[in-house]
């Protein structure tokens, strides 16, 4: 199944004027159907998948998630208690750096609580014994940094060198697991199983000892499960070596192969003009909107864009001389008032939003492909900047 040819053809016949602009939208066929994979995966490996809400808190589509993965992971209080009052499944929390005033509430919140190094584990262990007899179930875990890497860049590569992500595994006793239930290991992005086994066969006769002695491995996030050329039987076989070796149970969190290809960012022209080159200004910012095409950078696909017609420079509203979208060919020459659209911008564009320059944040409706219905979930206004200012 091409999820992005199957995206791409039913985003094309969706009329974007039906949204005010700029405006996320969300297609509920096309998160069910990654869901169903990822529903299958599990099945068939016996591993528990969770939704990263870091990448897709769209709480709108809770029901989907809920119907077909085992819960969510959180990196912090607020996503914990959006996890625990939104989802229905169960909840796993991991910070680089907790703190103690959060902490109660985050066990209470937790399934699991996952501690970046052995010294903030020993920092807290009263507060979670004093939590546990207070009747709280939290199980503990310790994120490992495995010292293997197999990043595409640095930026987002957790085992880089120096990274703050995990503790590495040259450093680690048996003494820092005492009281650990589970380990962590986050060490992809975007990446398919390949790296994954590359890892785990870098790291498992170190780790195999250790694991004997567990209840759970959180493999972490990065895993583009979902995606058509994706080895989901080599991630299959492996969660089932894991399991049938060391009788524990297998985490998977992937947080965009949830949403891959799920949604547009709708926008509108708002000039046209020339400097060197053909320049267009539209309502959607790099900087406020898709922060990732500053910070990664990456370049977003544009729906309907040609080879052979005229190149424009698309540009944001704001003051930012950086906040240049990219160069893009549409199928006809733009005027102010066309509406265009980027595809692929259902994950980590929607939670990373910002309003910078009081640009404001774009609408957010959920569409379904098959029946054409849809449904504006949430239109910011003024209030949504003020409030967060002082």
């Amino acid at each position: 199944m091409d999820i992005e040819k199957l995206s791409r053809a039913s985003f094309a016949q969706f009329d974007l004027t039906r949204v005010p602009s700029p405006c996320f939208v969300v297609d509920a066929v096309a998160i069910e159907r990654n869901l169903r994979i990822l529903a299958d995966v599990a099945e068939q490996s016996g591993a528990h998948i969770l939704l990263a809400l870091k990448a897709f808190s769209m709480f709108a589509t809770a029901p989907l998630v809920d119907k077909y993965l085992s819960g969510v992971c959180a990196s912090g209080l607020y996503e914990a208690r959006l996890g625990r009052e939104k989802y229905m499944g169960a909840v796993t929390t991991y910070c680089a750096g907790f703190k103690a005033q959060d902490l109660d509430e985050i066990i209470h919140l937790s399934d699991h609580l996952i501690f970046n190094t052995p010294s903030q584990h020993q920092r807290f262990a009263g507060q979670v014994q004093a939590a546990r007899a207070a009747g709280e179930t939290i199980s503990l875990g310790l994120r490992i940094n495995p010292e293997h890497s197999e990043g595409w860049t640095a930026k987002y590569d957790p085992a880089a060198p120096c990274s703050r992500l995990g503790t590495p595994i040259s450093q680690m006793t048996a003494a820092d697991l005492d009281g650990i239930d589970g380990l962590h290991m986050h060490t992809l992005c975007e990446q398919g199983f390949a790296p994954l086994k590359r890892t785990w066969d870098a790291v498992e006769e170190r780790l195999g000892p250790w694991l004997k002695g567990m209840k759970w491995l959180n493999l972490g996030g990065g895993h583009h499960i979902t995606k058509p050329d994706y080895d989901r039987a080599g991630l299959i076989a492996l969660v089932k070596h894991i399991k049938e070796i060391y009788d524990i149970d297998v985490y998977l969190e992937p947080g965009e192969a949830c949403a891959l290809h799920a949604g547009i960012l709708v926008g509108e022209v708002l000039d046209v003009t020339e400097n060197d080159m053909p320049l267009a200004i539209v309502d959607i910012s790099a900087t406020c909107h898709m922060p990732d095409v500053i910070e990664a950078p990456y370049r977003p696909e544009l729906l309907g864009e040609v080879t052979d017609g005229v190149t424009y420079r698309l540009g944001g509203p704001s003051c930012l001389a950086g906040d240049v979208i990219g160069d893009y060919a549409p199928a006809h020459p733009l005027s102010p008032g066309d509406r265009i659209a980027f595809l692929d911008q259902a994950h980590y564009s929607m939670v990373k939003t910002n309003t910078f320059n009081g640009v404001p944040l774009p609408a957010i409706a959920l569409w379904n492909s098959d029946t054409d219905d849809l449904r504006m979930i949430r239109e910011f206004t003024y209030d949504d900047f003020v409030e967060r200012l002082s």
